[in-house]
């Protein structure tokens, strides 16, 4: 039986939304739902520890989000254009995918220009629509003659904290901090990695001190991750690339807890995606570098991770649609409902869900 998008919808009071993060990172609620019994059980985050032992794993994705989110003003009219960067193309010519909005009135040709946003009549930038890509997607390319650390430090100080446009809300100081991991290093991402935001520096060194092995991996999260999905069938869904990298210490630490029937915990579902797209012959994590369009939906065979930690997912996304292929898509549809019965809080600023 063909798996269909229709089956992964759920009613979501907007009360439930996350608007802000938790007071502290790993004080949010957890729920812990046991894959094989169906049990259920409602913890605080930081109770995580509890579940993993000396010399289990879990991998970390160490993207670091950029202020991805541009504002500039189209030459002649003037009106406000909001362009939002997915993805450098080419790093000499400053060429971008990106999105932007409102695009009808965006068409090749036309030139962006991005004022100081302290100083308004400090003209930093200006940029040329070049291409088409889809309906919202444009190729710009940035005239910019000083050095690429000038370049990008303007980038920076015109850029906004791309927080996900269902919070609602304009972006704010305290999102600078807290949508990104404390471990975020390698910058590129257009999005956080979610389920890493519940983790402070206080609960990774008691993990540490537990003896629980704590890998990175490197996935980019680009806007593919959260494209709306415009097809019943999912089989004919088409996940956009998204580049990614494996170390091989993370595939020595990975290799050998499987060995060893240990716990291998995926910290979100970009790091379950990274594993799963470099996997041996005979089911072991690669050491690899490259990119990525997995799309992962029932049935699928996991091959690495036995256990993950995940945040409540927006309906009809591949993210809630990974999770339920890898827990059971009655067990997850019926978590959400408990879930909104008590009252967790959803999508990106919201609570943890721990799925052995």
């Amino acid at each position: 039986m063909k798996t269909k998008l229709s089956q992964f919808t759920y009613d979501l009071p907007e009360k439930f939304i996350a608007k802000y993060p938790a007071d502290v990172r790993d004080e949010s609620r957890l729920m812990v739902v046991h894959k094989d019994s169906g049990k259920i059980e409602h913890k605080v985050f930081k109770d995580v520890i509890d579940y993993f032992d000396d010399d289990d794993v879990m991998i970390f994705n160490d993207t670091k989000v950029f202020p991805a989110r541009l504002f500039g003003k189209k030459e002649k009219t003037g009106a406000q254009i909001e362009v939002f960067l997915l993805r450098e193309l080419n790093k000499e010519s400053r060429l971008w995918d990106v999105l932007v909005d409102p695009a009808r009135k965006i068409r090749v040709g036309n030139k962006l220009f991005f004022t100081n946003p302290k100083d308004p009549e400090q003209e930093l930038l200006v940029a040329e629509v070049v291409d088409n890509t889809t309906s919202r997607g444009r190729t710009i390319r940035f005239f910019f003659e000083g050095t690429d650390e000038e370049y990008h430090a303007i980038l920076r100080t015109l850029g906004n904290t791309p927080i996900p446009k269902y919070i609602d809300r304009e972006p704010e100081a305290i999102d600078t901090e807290r949508y990104q991991t404390v471990y975020a290093d390698k910058v590129g991402a257009v999005a956080a990695p979610t389920a890493g935001l519940h983790f402070s520096r206080t609960l990774l060194k008691r993990l540490e001190i537990k003896g629980v092995h704590l890998p990175k991996v490197t996935l980019h999260v680009g806007l593919g991750t959260f494209r709306e999905i415009e097809v019943e069938d999912l089989s004919k869904h088409k996940m956009e690339a998204e580049y990614f990298a494996i170390p091989p210490e993370t595939a020595r630490l990975v290799n050998q807890a499987k060995k060893n029937k240990k716990r291998v915990c995926s910290v979100g579902t970009t790091s379950m995606r990274t594993i799963e797209s470099a996997v041996s012959a005979t089911s072991t994590l690669k050491e690899a570098e490259g990119w990525t369009n997995l799309f992962v939906y029932h049935p699928y065979e996991f091959n690495i991770a036995n256990s993950m930690i995940t945040n409540f997912h927006l309906p009809k996304s591949s993210l809630m649609i990974m999770v339920s292929a890898f827990a059971g898509m009655e067990l997850i549809m019926d978590a959400y409902q408990v879930a909104i019965k008590e009252k967790y809080r959803f999508f990106s600023y919201g609570d943890a869900m721990l799925i052995i």
